[in-house]
């Protein structure tokens, strides 16, 4: 397993971690997995046995059940594993049981240490964007929960480009504690990311943690073309999360996935895992799983390296447009543009 520094942080982080989404089953996440005690128990140790020592949770993931399973499965395991956790959801119905305001923030914290049955979390995240509550408020209770020892680091997920330049500058302005990572949704099925997600992390030194990198399942090898899997109960036309825009360039996606990994003799997910180790600035890549068997093939992602010709057959197939402004800068000011920039633009004025 390697091991990546998480930003500018003086963490190392293995390239792939356990996500827990399915663990506790318990009101919409049953839809996900229903993983109990026993089987996460299972499923965290074939985890360390590989070498993963990052396990990503949430406080609403089953309502907090995901985070309390992770607890009495870790105890005396606590030391050997990183933990991460999120919190901005909702957990109860008053006013003030969600969002990232200083009130909703430290309760939700001693609530998840409680659950997690440790006296600290490792990687402290915001779920996601909190319009209402100013900067200033956020990351001066992060900065708390810091200093108080219950926090080591923090992280913001699903933000945007903006919402995440904006912390970074109340955060220096400020002298408040600055996020060292950032977890994103990507995958060849969706390269959204790359127009300002991964260049911001490339020019501000802030750490890639990947979700959802199967979309949901779909790059798994399992969904073709005028194919359903046995057994399946879910259809694509219902599937939200990814959003699916383009069905046939989805399945584009999988025959060339396919193909590889029959050339490798590797699972598809294997290649879709790998691809997105090689992007430059991901740190970890999350992986979750319903059973042992692809909880097991997934980690083997780890050790599959492809060469630059699979590499640019997943990247060509998959490379979304180049939208504006990027497209004007290519064809405009090539001559000008940082290492971020060609983070983006790069492939595009090769392909020219």
């Amino acid at each position: 397993m390697e091991y990546r520094q998480l930003g500018r942080s003086g963490l190392k982080v293995s390239v792939l971690s356990l996500g827990t989404m399915t663990f506790g089953g318990k009101g919409k996440f049953a839809k996900v997995g229903d993983t109990g005690v026993a089987e996460a128990r299972r499923q965290i140790d074939i985890c360390l046995e590989a070498g993963v020592n990052l396990i990503d949770t949430a406080d609403v993931y089953s309502q907090g059940a995901s985070e309390e399973i992770i607890g009495e499965v870790l105890k005396a395991k606590r030391n050997n594993v990183l933990i991460a956790s999120k919190a901005r959801f909702p957990m109860g119905d008053g006013p003030n049981e969600r969002g990232s305001s200083r009130h909703h923030l430290i309760r939700a914290c001693e609530a998840s240490l409680k659950r997690l049955q440790t006296d600290h979390i490792d990687l402290y995240q915001l779920h996601e964007w909190d319009g209402l509550t100013p900067l200033e408020e956020t990351l001066s209770a992060l900065d708390h929960l810091v200093s108080s020892g219950k926090v080591r680091y923090i992280g913001v997920s699903n933000f945007s480009g903006w919402h995440i330049m904006k912390t970074l500058g109340v955060s220096e302005r400020l002298n408040l504690i600055r996020p060292v990572s950032q977890q994103i949704h990507y995958s060849l099925q969706a390269r959204e990311a790359e127009y300002e997600l991964l260049p911001v992390s490339r020019d501000q030194g802030l750490g890639v943690m990947v979700w959802s990198p199967l979309a949901g399942g779909l790059l798994s090898g399992k969904y073709r073309r005028n194919q359903t899997p046995e057994g399946n109960t879910r259809h694509l036309e219902e599937w939200n999360e990814p959003p699916i825009y383009n069905q046939d360039a989805l399945y584009d996606i999988v025959d060339v996935l396919v193909s590889i990994a029959e050339e490798r003799q590797v699972s598809a997910a294997q290649v879709a895992l790998a691809w997105l180790l090689n992007q430059p600035v991901v740190s970890s890549v999350i992986i979750g799983a319903r059973t042992d068997i692809q909880l097991k093939d997934n980690l083997q992602a780890a050790n599959l390296v492809l060469n630059n010709q699979e590499i640019e057959r997943l990247s060509a197939v998959s490379r979304p447009p180049l939208v504006y402004p990027y497209w004007h800068q290519a064809q405009t000011a090539p001559d000008r543009l940082s290492p971020a920039d060609l983070a983006l633009i790069a492939p595009y004025l090769r392909n020219a």
